[in-house]
């Protein structure tokens, strides 16, 4: 090897030799200086030879491989979501907040699956669910890829993700959500006293109900200026929603009486305050009055309560208007374009199919093989369906 290549041992400010090998070789006549790492001579040369194989075969040398830290990679990422602006850095930072306490300080090479089973313990211990540690883990697995595009990593660990619960199937046939929606316009207390009445949070729950629009990153984020109650539109600009395309909607007859009246109270407001209010959605009362809302969390919950649907979410909205459009027969090509959803596998996760669908579906079918053509809904009971001849 030593027309390729040879050890040698620097020598220190004294003059003595440092007991750590160096290798020098070439590559394409370029001269590579490397420390070995070690002061055994037989180790030293075993690491030559390697580096001295690899050149020969065209492999890729990755002197810095197994010097690779977490910090490193983990910066690599965020600089490659910052210029690429594939993914969010709110989203990224999220997950990396919980990555970062238990890798940190460790050379990703001896990052395998023995440490992201201890991770996953560790995340199980502080009750995160399945679903959330798998896009921590998404996003590990992702830094370990570039790190390895980068030449940063000689190979790839195998990392297993988690059995996740099943998508919820919550969502409101319309009976229930005309009950929510009384008892949030017409909040009470517990003991039932009756409270100021809230007609903003009915039009946001109206608008998340028809379009199935996201509460908190969309709907209560609307300004005034994504109104047009003449030309009768809602938008969502580009850069403001979760996949970062825009959205454009057309006002049903009832939302545009809603929308109208709330554009009404904030221009009152305005005039109270004697300052512009930008949201279509502001606080109504109270010292935060003007302000944009952000949550109505505990308002919600106590409408659920009164309507006799506790425990349901918001996003229970956004499922109920994805199954209110499947049921209308809307194009998914359109639906999605309303619903905001970029892959039909994310949309057809919210297409459900309650239980009067499916005796719906039943009834139907009962017409076509008994030639009996079924004009009249399906009882409550699942068992009883009233047909006409």
């Amino acid at each position: 090897m030593a027309s390729r290549g040879y050890l040698y041992q620097q020598k220190g400010r004294d003059g003595a030799p440092s007991p750590t090998w160096w290798a020098k070789y070439y590559r394409d006549g370029v001269p590579i200086r490397e420390s070995t790492g070690t002061t055994d001579k037989r180790a030293a040369i075993r690491f030559l030879n390697a580096r001295v194989g690899k050149i020969a075969t065209g492999e890729p040398l990755l002197a810095r491989a197994d010097k690779i830290r977490y910090e490193e990679a983990a910066a690599d990422l965020a600089r490659h979501y910052e210029t690429t602006g594939s993914r969010k850095m709110v989203e990224v930072n999220k997950r990396l907040a919980h990555l970062a306490p238990f890798f940190a300080g460790q050379r990703i090479a001896k990052i395998g699956g023995s440490e992201v089973t201890r991770y996953v313990e560790r995340r199980q211990r502080e009750e995160a669910a399945n679903g959330t540690i798998n896009r921590e883990l998404a996003i590990l697995t992702k830094m370990l890829r570039l790190a390895y595009e980068n030449q940063k990593l000689v190979r790839l660990p195998v990392i297993h993700k988690l059995e996740e619960a099943a998508p919820r199937q919550g969502f409101f046939e319309r009976e229930q959500y005309d009950a929510v929606r009384v008892a949030l316009a017409h909040p009470r207390t517990k003991r039932g006293t009756p409270l100021p009445p809230r007609p903003d949070l009915q039009t946001a729950a109206a608008i998340a109900y028809t379009y199935g629009w996201r509460m908190q990153s969309e709907v209560l984020t609307l300004e005034r200026r994504q109104v047009d109650v003449v030309a009768g539109t809602l938008r969502l600009e580009p850069g403001t929603t979760k996949n970062d395309d825009g959205r454009l909607v057309y006002l049903t007859p009832e939302l545009t009486t809603l929308v109208a009246a709330q554009l009404e109270r904030v221009r009152a407001l305005e005039h109270q305050l004697k300052r512009i209010i930008p949201s279509l959605f502001p606080h109504l009362r109270g010292r935060r009055r003007g302000e944009r809302i952000v949550d109505f969390r505990k308002a919600w919950l106590t409408a659920c309560t009164a309507a006799g649907v506790s425990g349901w979410l918001r996003h229970d909205l956004r499922r109920t208007a994805v199954r209110n459009l499947e049921r209308l027969g809307v194009p998914r090509s359109h639906a999605m374009k309303v619903t905001g959803h970029r892959t039909e596998s994310v949309y057809n996760r919210y297409a459900i199919v309650s239980d009067a669908d499916l005796r719906d579906a039943t009834a139907r079918l009962a017409g076509i093989t008994t030639g009996i053509t079924v004009t009249a809904a399906v009882e409550s009971s699942p068992a009883t369906v009233r047909l006409h001849s």
